[in-house]
C-alpha cells in the first residue's frame, strides 16, 4: 500500500487525532457547563416550584442531582454531536 500524495503520515495522522479529541472534549465540558447553567437558573428561577421544594425537603441534594445531571449530560451530547456535523474539514497537505 502506497501513500497517496494527501495521505498523512502516522505522526500527523495521530497528532490530527489528538485534535480533534481536544475539539469535542471541549465541546462536551462546554455543554456540561451550559446543562448544569441551566438547573442552576431553574432552581434559582423557582420555574414549577422545584426551588421551593428543594429548599423545603430534609434532603434536598439528591433531587437536585437528578436534575442537574441528566441536564448536563444531554446539553454536553447535543453540543458535541453539533460540533461534529459543523467541523470544518481541511486537507493537511496541498496538491
Amino acid at each position: 500500500m502506497s501513500l497517496q500524495p494527501d495521505d498523512l503520515t502516522p505522526e500527523e495522522a495521530r497528532r490530527d487525532h489528538w485534535e480533534m479529541l481536544g475539539f469535542l472534549a471541549l465541546n462536551a465540558s462546554l455543554g456540561g457547563l451550559l446543562g448544569l447553567l441551566v438547573a442552576f437558573a431553574i432552581f434559582w428561577l423557582d420555574l414549577g416550584g422545584i426551588g421551593t421544594s428543594l429548599s423545603r425537603s430534609s434532603h434536598p441534594v439528591l433531587p437536585a442531582l437528578m436534575l442537574a445531571v441528566p441536564l448536563a449530560l444531554t446539553f454536553a451530547a447535543a453540543v458535541t454531536a453539533s460540533a461534529v456535523m459543523t467541523m470544518p474539514y481541511r486537507k493537511k497537505k496541498q496538491r
